[in-house]
Order: structure tokens, then C-alpha cells, then sequence
């Protein structure tokens, strides 16, 4: 079994990968970003921007299961969203300028809070009656594996792509947030002849592209790391 090592070596340095942000808002994001952190006050530092981004997600997911005993529940969905961008956003742009970076931690916490937000948001979207849980379970479980992806090419390739195919979660908040607003109107669809839930539309389309995004991106860095690896 190859030896996976750590980016740091046996010094304890760590090689911070290079952040690749390609995604259709990448550009007006970073200088909207930018400004609100020179603009935020110095009592507010990075943790706290985290420690809101996942309170957010998981009042996100929490919103998505009162949804069956309260439809408008939909709209604080939405509202939980806007929070976690901003925190979610905020805190490695403040970190930066404030030039308070602290790699390690900064990768460790932000990563694992991504998976646990991942958790609550799909796990609140399978109990909101809007999607069936194996929709929710497959959109989870896709976006699990392109996050392992994204680790994995990091470590491997020292390049840590934040957005996929133009798509970065970003993108995503403000997808599912349109999707929130259809849902609250227009829950089903009428697709070729049966009834079905808008959501559970949307999510395996969702799936399909998540697959093609991880098998498209599989194979190409599997082949560049064969060609720089040949035996």
C-alpha cells in the first residue's frame, strides 16, 4: 500500500497548497470580500466568521426539517445561507488580510467543517419533505466524494480547486437558494406523465453532474500524475 505522507516534512513545515478559484463570480466575490474585511471591525476576527458559518449550516439543515410542519421554513433556509457564505467566506479573507494566517489550523477546521455542514444541510434536505431522503443521500454522498477529490489533489498535486467546472459553493448557495424559492411555489413537477418533487428533479441532476465533474477530474489527475511518475 503506497505511504500517504502529510504536506509537512519532517521539520514540521507545512506546504500550503495553491488555491484555484475558477467559478463564473470568482472575480466580483474576491473584491466585494476583500473590502468587507478591511471594513470589519478588529473585535471580529477569522474564528468567529467560522464559528458563524457552521452555526448557519446547521440552522440551515435544522430550517430544512421543520419544513413539513412549517413551508415557510424554506425562506430562513435561504436566510441561513446568505450567513454561511458570509462566515464561510470571510474568515480565510480576513485571516489574509490581517495577514493572520495559520495554514494548518485554518486547513484542518475549515475542511472538517465543511463535511460536518455537508451532513446537517443534506440531512435537514432529506427530512424537509421537498426531496426524498435517497435524493439528499446521493447529492451527500457525491459531494463527499468530490470534496475527498479535492483533498487528495491538494496533497498530491499541491493545488486545492475550490470551484469545479466554473462551480464553486458559492454557485451552489445561490442555486439551492432559487431551488428554495420554487420548492415554497411550485414543490412538484410534471415530468413525461408522473408527479414528481421539484427537488428530487433538481438533485439528480445535481448527481449526474457531480458524477461527470468526479470522474472527468479522476482522470485527469490520475493521468498527470502517472506521466510525472512513470516507472
Amino acid at each position: 500500500m503506497t505511504n500517504l505522507l502529510p504536506l509537512s516534512n519532517l521539520r514540521g513545515e507545512f506546504r500550503d497548497a495553491k488555491r484555484v478559484q475558477q467559478s463564473v463570480l470568482a472575480g466580483v466575490e474576491k473584491k466585494l470580500l476583500i473590502g468587507m474585511a478591511r471594513k470589519l471591525p478588529s473585535a471580529i476576527n477569522a474564528d468567529h466568521l467560522t464559528l458563524l458559518g457552521f452555526v448557519s449550516m446547521i440552522a440551515a439543515g435544522c430550517a430544512y426539517a421543520l419544513t413539513p410542519y412549517w413551508p415557510a421554513a424554506l425562506w430562513i433556509v435561504n436566510v441561513m445561507l446568505a450567513f454561511n457564505w458570509f462566515g464561510d467566506s470571510m474568515d480565510g479573507t480576513v485571516a489574509r488580510v490581517r495577514n493572520q494566517l495559520r495554514p494548518r489550523y485554518g486547513c484542518y477546521v475549515d475542511h472538517i467543517i465543511d463535511a460536518l455542514s455537508a451532513v446537517f444541510l443534506f440531512g435537514g434536505l432529506g427530512l424537509s419533505g421537498v426531496m426524498s431522503g435517497v435524493t439528499a443521500m446521493g447529492l451527500l454522498v457525491c459531494y463527499l466524494l468530490l470534496a475527498i477529490q479535492s483533498y487528495l489533489a491538494a496533497h498530491s498535486l499541491g493545488e486545492f480547486h475550490i470551484s469545479w467546472w466554473k462551480f464553486s459553493p458559492t454557485e451552489m448557495r445561490i442555486l439551492l437558494a432559487a431551488g428554495n424559492i420554487a420548492a415554497f411555489y411550485r414543490p412538484t413537477t410534471v415530468i413525461f406523465g408522473p408527479r414528481l418533487l421539484f427537488f428530487d428533479v433538481a438533485g439528480t441532476i445535481g448527481i449526474v453532474c457531480m458524477l461527470i465533474v468526479l470522474a472527468a477530474t479522476t482522470i485527469r489527475n490520475t493521468t498527470k500524475l502517472y506521466r510525472e511518475e512513470r516507472i
